[in-house]
């Protein structure tokens, strides 16, 4: 019997292995490092929603007009759980149910969603170009679906249109030509090199934001509207709005969390993920698309809003990493926790309603400089 360097017998580690294989897989799985990053990121996502839950409830009280915590849950759960379970004693006035259920609960709602899909977006462009200022903006999709957005308010369509979504459906068609615009022109031979797509996606951008600026010129008339609308709010926001904008957000936030694990793939490098037996082509090409659905939905119903897509994933990386199984959804999470709060005090904050785009902006840059001077180290 020969002895190995830390003097233990060859027949050691077999009888270990024969002791691991008689040991249920229940109990090899709980010790392993695979169970144990997957309970780590169930830990901080379901830690994340609560949070967010809260948050929601929490901003859904705040207004011109206040209302007890107490009674603003016993009105959304007699709104929806109360319709299976018994509901809760209605101590609250009818104008307060109102304000919470037709008012409040749809605009952090909506914000919420926005907040996400804009932060899934940028933290999906920033993975899929391994660019720190991949977002939304900068490849030109948002500007594209301004303008598709933008196109719907002008024109003189028929309202029952609007109720089936023309501007949801305009601001998607514009941002997919958008896409394609940039696509084309970034393409060579049969690739699309990151750099190339970057710089395609700023010159298309600029175009599209010259076309949404002409057709406010023209359009004077409406240009309260539209320049209301380009500024970015929830003020609008309605029941109708989320249902009609939900299903694509759902869409893509649901295409890019599964292909977080290809994502992880593709940071080793485009050459280095074909050979691992990655297409990378086809991936860049779904969770483009996926992107551009969600931004284009969340543009269609917000306005232009900046910033989110850049902070949030950026706030999420430096505080858990870099694996997009975990990052996605977080920053899908701190987004839409990120936009509730700011929706939340551009209500609040003055008399008149202040656009949320700016609370993003004074709210978002500080936060994310004190982060990034605190963590002091590389994120890509």
């Amino acid at each position: 019997m020969r002895l190995d360097a830390k003097g233990e017998s060859e027949s050691v580690p077999i009888e270990r292995n024969r002791a691991e294989q008689r040991r249920p897989s229940g109990m090899r799985l709980a010790g392993s490092p695979l169970y144990r990053n997957w309970k780590r990121r169930a830990v901080l996502i379901t830690v994340g929603l609560v949070a967010l839950a809260l948050v929601l409830l929490w901003c859904s009280t705040i207004g011109a007009v206040s209302v007890q915590l107490g009674d603003a849950l016993s009105i959304i759960w007699n709104h929806t759980l109360g319709k299976i379970f018994p509901p809760f004693s209605e101590t609250y006035t009818q104008g307060h149910d109102s304000i919470i259920w037709d008012v409040r609960v749809p605009r952090v709602l909506l914000a919420g969603v926005v907040g996400a899909s804009l932060a899934s977006a940028g933290a999906t462009y920033q993975g899929l170009f391994r660019n720190p200022l991949a977002e939304p903006y900068l490849v030109g999709v948002a500007q594209g679906a301004a303008v598709g957005a933008v196109v719907a308010l002008v024109l003189p369509l028929p309202l029952f249109l609007y109720s089936v979504g023309a501007v949801q459906w305009l601001a998607f068609a514009a941002a997919a030509v958008t896409v394609a615009a940039v696509y084309g022109l970034a393409r060579v031979g049969g690739r699309v090199p990151t750099t190339t797509l970057l710089l395609a996606g700023i010159a298309v951008g600029s175009l599209a934001t010259a076309f949404t600026s002409f057709l406010t010129y023209l359009n004077a008339d409406k240009l309260v509207t539209v320049y209301s609308w380009l500024l970015g709010g929830f003020n609008l926001s309605s029941w109708d709005k989320l249902l009609q904008t939900l299903p694509y957000i759902i869409v893509g936030l649901t295409l890019v969390n599964l292909y977080g694990r290809r994502l992880n793939v593709l940071q080793l490098g485009e050459e280095q993920a074909s050979n691992l037996g990655l297409n990378v082509e086809a991936l860049k090409l779904v969770l483009v698309l996926a992107a551009t659905l969600m931004t284009a939905a969340a543009v269609s119903v917000s306005g232009i809003i900046g910033f989110v897509g850049l902070v949030a994933p950026h706030t999420v990386r430096l505080l858990t990493g870099n694996d997009h199984r975990l990052l996605l959804p977080l920053s899908a999470i701190f987004g839409a926790t990120f936009m509730v709060l700011a929706d939340m005090l551009a209500r609040t904050l003055t008399q008149s309603e202040i656009p949320v785009g700016i609370i993003t902006a004074f709210a978002g840059a500080p936060f994310f400089i004190y982060l990034l001077r605190r963590k002091k180290r590389m994120v890509f």
